[in-house]
């Protein structure tokens, strides 16, 4: 499948914010893409009124974006606002199918307040990890500092999927790009799974901010660790291969998740500590989860 990464600057106007979604999308679909991934807070930068712009998901930016998927048969993923019952918001990524129905929303669990920010004085912590099928890949949602917390990519792992995508506004700051590359190398390697992340950038038409508005540095990394594109620090929708049969050839010589010891650490999916019967089979993870055919010796060098 092919993946757009659509690295945009992200204005406090959501309706400006989903012509340049729109544009993004069809450019996307020229370029062949099957999923076009986009940043966190897509629908207002950091420091708008969020408050104000929240919506529910049925709301005008939410239709808009399933009709740019629904036009362009490319499915997509993007971040939004919704309206929170204690009177903050919900930072939600929502993925929308090539026919642009909305087949999964997922709110952010770990919340930025950290390095000087309070993201929890306006946004309340979603609670569940989301995995849905998406553009004929398994998909695991995470958005921007849950990168931080491996637990959540492994349980997502641990429930199927083969791809992490993953919305984000990284702030600047002192070695923040740094841990940004290295955290998302970390995901892809400890999971064996790939993972697209798309970040903002700073909007130049819009008034300065101390919220963070993205360092860009959206990236596709494959389950070796592998960066397979890096869209450095300008605005640009890039698309690239991703080969799902990798995956299987991976996890044939680096079977690293059939070798995690849950009679040690207990499941790495906690929803299963509710309900055993739903445990992942942990030699379930290591077989291929899509393609097949045997490692290369190619494969087996790079894994040692």
């Amino acid at each position: 499948m092919r993946v757009a990464l659509c690295q945009l600057p992200i204005s406090s106007d959501p309706a400006t914010n989903l012509g340049r979604v729109t544009e993004a999308v069809a450019s996307a679909a020229r370029q062949g893409a099957d999923l076009a991934v986009f940043p966190e807070a897509t629908q207002a930068r950091f420091g708008s009124d969020l408050r104000a712009i929240a919506e529910p998901l049925d709301g005008e930016f939410g239709t808009g974006l399933a009709a740019a998927a629904r036009n362009t048969r490319v499915a997509l993923v993007a971040g939004v606002f919704e309206p929170a019952p204690d009177g903050r918001v919900f930072n939600t990524a929502v993925a929308y199918s090539e026919s642009g129905e909305l087949v999964a929303a997922y709110r952010k669990i770990h919340l930025f307040d950290s390095l000087g920010e309070h993201e929890s004085a306006l946004v309340a912590p979603g609670s569940e990890p989301v995995v849905v099928d998406l553009a004929g890949i398994r998909t695991g949602l995470v958005t921007c500092y849950d990168i931080r917390f491996p637990e959540l990519t492994r349980a997502l792992t641990a429930r199927g999927a083969e791809l992490i995508v993953v919305p984000t506004a990284w702030a600047a700051g002192l070695f923040k790009e740094e841990h940004w590359v290295t955290l998302v190398r970390a995901r892809a390697i400890e999971n064996t799974v790939w993972v697209a992340a798309a970040g903002q950038v700073p909007d130049p038409s819009s008034p300065p901010t101390r919220a963070p508005t993205g360092i860009g540095r959206s990236m596709l990394v494959d389950p070796m660790g592998t960066v397979r594109a890096d869209l450095g620090p300008w605005g640009q929708v890039t698309v690239a291969e991703l080969d799902s049969a990798m995956t299987a050839r991976v996890r044939a010589v680096l079977p690293c998740l059939e070798h995690r010891r849950e009679d040690v650490f207990g499941p790495a999916d906690p929803a299963s500590r509710a309900d055993p019967d739903s445990r992942a089979d942990p030699a379930r993870l290591a077989r291929p989860v899509s393609g097949s055919g045997p490692a290369t010796e190619r494969d087996a060098a790079r894994s040692r």
